[in-house]
């Protein structure tokens, strides 16, 4: 109801459990929403833009996720490869994002060029968001305007001698990483 005549967003719309697949599907269908306490519906007209970083097919397939939602929401579908898969983009995608750090506090800090090398030989588990985090951390601890390697904190992540279990160079989804070593927990 709050996105009537624009666009609603839904990130990670693989992880919806089965009885809220349902509501959506019907709302969908029935281009219209019932407020909660509502004994009225109301029709509404909204595009939706969906995200999820598994693979919908195969969650169809393992009934995971409803068929006929599938059907309904697969109308265009754009790959986004993760970050890992397009580094051509870390240096763009740094630049805005510290831009956006010090958003009226002054100059942003630039990376050099070791701390983008750096950045560009990890695989980011994380993705973009573990960049961002990444890029935060690092503009709060440099201490002029140039982002150094070291204030990356990448070092014992990207070790390539590093070959022990606890080496973070050869995840490549952070989630299933936790699921796999049995963490508790979810990522944000």
């Amino acid at each position: 109801q709050a996105a009537q005549g624009g666009t609603l967003f839904l990130d990670e719309v693989a992880d919806l459990p089965l009885a809220m697949q349902v509501k959506l599907l019907r709302a969908i269908q029935e281009k219209a929403v019932r407020a909660v306490g509502s004994q009225q519906e109301l029709v509404v007209d909204v595009r939706i833009l969906c995200a999820t970083h598994k693979d919908l097919a195969g969650e169809v397939a393992a009934e995971r996720f409803r068929q006929d939602l599938y059907y309904r929401l697969n109308v265009i579908e754009l790959r986004v490869p993760p970050l890992r898969e397009r580094r051509e983009d870390i240096g763009l995608l740094t630049g805005v994002m510290l831009k956006r750090l010090c958003d009226g506090a002054g100059t942003a800090p630039k990376l050099s060029s070791e701390a983008l090398d750096k950045l560009k030989s990890y695989r980011f588990p994380g993705n973009v968001r573990e960049l961002e985090n990444m890029l935060e951390r690092a503009y709060t601890l440099c201490e002029d305007e140039h982002i150094q390697a070291g204030d990356l904190r990448l070092a014992d992540a990207c070790d390539s001698s590093e070959t022990g279990e606890n080496s973070l160079a050869h995840i490549d989804n952070l989630e299933d990483h936790m699921v796999q070593t049995g963490a508790v927990g979810g990522v944000a």
